[in-house]
This record gives C-alpha cells, structure tokens and sequence, in this order.
C-alpha cells in the first residue's frame, strides 16, 4: 500500500464477495503488484488488491469501469505513472 494510506478502509470486505472469482492481468509480476477482478452476479465488477486477499475490494457498475477503461485506453492517466 502506498506509504500514508494504511489502514484506510474503503469498499467492501472481498470475504463478503462469495463466488466471485477472481482474475489478474497477465502482465502481473512475482512482485504482487496487482489488482485482481470478478465480475459479479449483478453485473457489477469488483476489484482488489492481489496482496490482500480479504481486505476491501471496490465495487463498480459496468458502465463506470466502461468509463475508466475507456480513458485508459486513451491514455487520460499516463501521467499518474
């Protein structure tokens, strides 16, 4: 976790995410730097972090990570990294 942010708790507990099954890209490394996603019964999408497993995971309706991949795609965040 990014240094000042430990412990800061958002979303919801990935444990009450029964069934879901997660994935992570496979550009992942060894490191464990990197988010994994399950789509949801109700069509949401769930993300965590691959280091903690049952920590938070942040829920989204399809069409908000629509909107975010789509500005990935178009290089809109280039500049975070």
């Amino acid at each position: 976790m990014a240094p000042g942010y430990e412990g800061v708790n958002t979303g919801v507990s990935a444990d009450l995410l029964v069934g879901a099954t997660w994935r992570k890209s496979s550009y992942s490394g060894y490191n464990g730097n990197c988010v994994e996603v399950a789509a949801l019964d109700d069509g949401a999408v769930a993300v965590r972090n691959s280091r903690d497993p049952h920590g938070p995971a942040l829920v989204y309706t399809q069409a908000e990570l629509a909107a975010f991949l789509a500005g990935v795609k178009d290089g809109e965040f280039d500049d975070v990294l």
